[in-house]
């Protein structure tokens, strides 16, 4: 398990932090921890300071972007195994069956028209599931602890749509690079 950033930070756990207070915090740590106001001080010392430094950059990295934020809550709870695959909802897969075919097709017979109609199904559902995590994210640092793991499970599931979503985007605009 990678360090804990709210911790290091002293916020509470939230899909939506103040980024202007993060972006404080990140600043305090910088100049706490700066290799050269510790140049005089012994080497142990010295070597912890870049370690805070580094701990203090990753940490900012990670929890100033919406995306990389997401995806490190859910693998601090567990939810997310970058080594085994997790699980698309069947429902799901199987809306998205006619996309691919419509991908597949665009592969063999590109066509404007078509291409600009994935697009923009992929954009509906894409602001879809944008606009129903929304509500889950805002209130998560509210919840109790015994109803997170319901939520961490339902942002999960709208993270991994998304990612699945994005490779569809992606392909898409290959397609027009294409053209």
């Amino acid at each position: 398990m990678s360090p804990d950033y709210f911790a290091f930070y002293g916020l509470p756990e939230t899909f939506r932090p103040d980024e202007s207070a993060l972006k404080r915090l990140y600043y305090a740590k910088s100049r706490e921890t700066h290799p050269d106001f510790h140049a005089t001080s012994s080497p142990e010392n010295q070597a912890e300071m870049l370690r805070q430094a580094t701990l203090n950059t990753d940490a900012y990295r990670t929890l100033a972007d919406s995306d990389q934020r997401m995806a490190y809550l859910l693998r601090q709870h567990g939810l997310l195994d970058e080594g085994k695959q997790e699980q698309l909802p069947p429902d799901f897969l199987m809306d998205m069956m006619d996309l691919n075919e419509q991908l597949m097709d665009l592969e063999t017979e590109p066509d404007a028209a078509a291409q600009t109609k994935v697009a923009t199904e992929v954009t509906a559902l894409a602001d879809t599931l944008d606009a129903g995590i929304q509500p889950v994210l805002v209130g998560y640092e509210g919840l109790p602890t015994d109803h997170r793991p319901a939520a961490l499970q339902q942002i999960c599931t709208y993270y991994l749509k998304k990612r699945y979503l994005l490779r569809i985007q992606q392909q898409v605009a290959t397609f027009a690079a294409r053209s």
